[in-house]
């Protein structure tokens, strides 16, 4: 029997959905302004990649305050318990058919593995990315104030990072899809309920 519960509210969901397409749009107005294709024309990849990244500062600011304000950021602590048990559910087990060692519920989202992963994101690739081009923005004050001196290294890090970001990219969308189906991960994004077929007690099993 299917249990079906509601883990992700709308601000959430918009959240995520929000700053995916940012970050996807970020990446591709980036690489053309790179020359790695033509698409909108350098001067307007470079004015719309600007504005996104503004729009994904400013989203993130409200993202912070509302995990705060509401408890939400509990989510990302990660722990270490049953953590080898689902790195290595992930590398052997999920390819035999054996079930998730980890339950979610309303008050666990997120298990170690996904919670170390998140806690990345949030605090060294995203920021790391706003910084580098935030940096990039306003190099030439930086130059004169003397906090900035080579421009080439900096541009480097943020393509660096541009990088990682894919792959944490490549990496969630086949995660979303290790459910007990194909898209059952996603349904649960856009809808906010899970259904599963195991009972839900609390967080770990």
């Amino acid at each position: 029997m299917k249990t079906r519960i509601y883990l992700y509210t709308r601000f959430e969901r918009f959240w995520h959905w929000g700053q995916a397409l940012l970050i996807i749009f970020l990446l591709v107005t980036g690489f053309e302004m790179h020359g790695t294709f033509k698409l909108l024309g350098y001067n307007e990849a470079y004015a719309w990649h600007v504005r996104a990244g503004w729009a994904l500062l400013g989203l993130s600011a409200f993202a912070i305050f509302w995990h705060f304000t509401t408890g939400q950021w509990r989510h990302y602590l990660p722990g270490s318990s049953d953590l080898k048990k689902i790195i290595r559910h992930y590398l052997s087990g999920i390819f035999q058919g054996e079930p998730h060692p980890f339950c979610k519920s309303p008050e666990h989202k997120l298990n170690p593995l996904q919670a170390w992963s998140y806690l990345f994101l949030k605090l060294i690739l995203l920021p790391g990315l706003l910084a580098s081009g935030g940096a990039l923005l306003y190099y030439r004050s930086l130059v004169e104030l003397g906090v900035l001196r080579s421009l080439s290294g900096l541009a480097l890090w943020h393509t660096a990072l541009a990088f990682a970001m894919i792959i944490f990219l490549l990496v969630h969308i086949y995660m979303a899809t290790t459910g007990e189906t194909v898209t059952q991960y996603l349904t649960a994004m856009v809808t906010g309920w899970e259904e599963s077929e195991r009972s839900v007690v609390g967080g770990e099993n």
